[in-house]
């Protein structure tokens, strides 16, 4: 069994394009008042978060490493707290994509790498995503 995988998912939004691109570069802070499974950020060195995955409270760090803002792209490296139980690399990215018909997506990636064969794929992060990406469409709509 591989201990190295890519995980994806692509949502269409409905807020305007490059609300969403806004929103998880420059008010990423905003995310624990706007998603259900968010319970706390706490930024500084390393932003501290506490997520509800699987039914469970994990927590984590994350940290930007990169943002490209011609491609609508954000790199995020999550480690230490939970993740580094079970990965040794956890790396996401978030890109906001015009489609050719005129609607948005959000896509997700997951990056990573398992510490054993008896970790399971981060598909409970996958799932995460999914769901704070339509939380927060719903809110840049409103807004």
């Amino acid at each position: 069994m591989a201990l190295n995988g890519k995980l994806s998912t692509e949502i269409v939004i409905h807020a305007p394009a490059g609300k969403f691109f806004n929103l998880v570069t420059k008010f990423l802070h905003d995310v624990q008042n706007i998603c259900e499974r968010v319970h706390h950020t706490k930024l500084h060195q390393g932003e501290d978060w506490t997520y509800v995955i699987d039914g469970k409270v994990t927590t984590c760090k994350e940290t930007i490493e990169s943002i490209d803002e011609n491609n609508k792209t954000v790199k995020f490296n999550l480690f230490d707290g939970d993740i580094s139980q079970q990965y040794k690399v956890l790396k996401v990215t978030a890109q906001e994509i015009d489609n050719s018909n005129g609607s948005v997506s959000a896509k997700w990636t997951l990056e990573y790498e398992k510490i054993n064969d008896n970790v399971e794929a981060p598909y409970g992060y996958l799932e995460l995503y999914d769901k704070n990406t339509k939380e927060m469409d719903a809110h840049l709509l409103k807004a």
